[in-house]
Parts: C-alpha cells; structure tokens; sequence
C-alpha cells in the first residue's frame, strides 16, 4: 500500500519534471515552431531512419488522423519526406529529410547547451557528481510498466 509521504514524493517529482520540461522547450528556440508531438516523431524518425505513418502513430500513442495532421506539418516545413514502399507500393515510408535532421540536432544542442550551463552555474560539485545516480533511477521510472 502506498503511503501519503509516497505520493507527495511522487507528485513533487513530478511537478518539478514537468516544469524542467517545460523551461527546457522554452530554450530551444529552433523546436518552438513544433508540438511536442511533432518533435517526437521526428526524434524517433532519426532513430529508426524509416517508418510507416502508423507504425510512427503507434508509437506516439496517437490515432493515424492526427499523425496525417502531424506528418502534413512537418512536410510543409520541409523535414520530412514521403515514398513509397519498395515492398508494397501502397504503403508509404516517412523519413527526416536533411533539414528536419540539422534542425532536430540544432534544438538538441541548444536544449543541451541551455541545462549544461544551469548545471554548472546552479549545483555544487558535490551536487553535480549525484547525476548520474539520480539520472540511473530517473531511468527506472521511465522503464517501469
């Protein structure tokens, strides 16, 4: 059974994750044309090269319309691009076109850069050798089922 200082401790944890996040997205100013969505799609695009519109709606947990929405945005910005599979000419292939890689790394690197200088600037060394063991059970959570 989960006691009351548990859930104040769950819900602190995540009030101030959300926030970071928050501030995070505010940081890069190349993604703030973008949903959160949006970025997702095309983080995941970048890991996996290529993949089928539903298989990216899987994924990011959305029905095939709003991907239709998301993949159409992203196209008219000129990130993405369409073809069709060699397998089955009825299915089309999405994938990150040069652009929508240089501009996904670019809002990486100014998000990156963003929390490295308020790391350096705001924890002690002490605090800041306890990142990875709390980057480590950061992990377990998003892990968890």
């Amino acid at each position: 059974m989960v006691n009351i200082k548990d859930i104040q401790h769950a819900s602190d944890l995540r009030t101030v994750v959300s926030r970071l996040v928050k501030k995070l997205r505010k940081e890069s100013v190349t993604s703030q044309q973008l949903s959160l969505t949006e970025r997702s799609s095309m983080a995941l695009l970048h890991q996996h090269k290529e993949l089928l519109p539903n298989e990216l709606a899987s994924m990011e947990k959305v029905t095939n319309q709003s991907m239709s929405q998301i993949l159409n945005h992203l196209m008219e910005l000129g990130y993405i691009s369409r073809k069709a599979s060699d397998v089955d000419k009825r299915k089309v292939i999405i994938s990150l076109t040069e652009q929508g890689e240089k501009t996904l790394l670019q809002a990486r690197h100014e998000r990156d850069e963003w929390l490295a200088k308020a790391i350096s600037e705001t924890f002690t060394k002490e605090e800041e050798a306890l990142l990875p063991q709390a980057i480590g059970l950061l992990t377990k959570l998003v892990d968890f089922e």
